[in-house]
């Protein structure tokens, strides 16, 4: 199969980028629980922010603002979804 450049996952990516992230449940990499993304603790220090998950305090995510950037890690995270349809 032939392989096309990051490019072609704009419009994949434009639509999770543009959601409410505090809507979004992710899925804890360290405990496998599942939660909106609301209800972590976060933590707030210098130029980053950490959220950790509530059951195990595993991190599931960093933002980090650095000069004219920002920066984000989701190591702690093994899945973020978003429900696009009404139930």
């Amino acid at each position: 199969m032939e392989h096309l450049d990051g490019n072609a996952a704009a419009g994949d990516l434009s639509e999770v980028f543009t959601l409410e992230a505090t809507a979004a449940t992710a899925t804890c990499a360290g405990c496998g629980d599942t939660g909106h993304i609301a209800d972590v603790h976060v933590y707030e220090a210098g130029m980053g922010t950490v959220l950790r998950c509530p059951s195990c305090d595993t991190v599931l995510l960093r933002v980090v603002h650095a000069r004219d950037e920002v920066l984000m890690e989701m190591r702690g995270v093994r899945v973020l979804r978003w429900r696009t349809a009404a139930e």
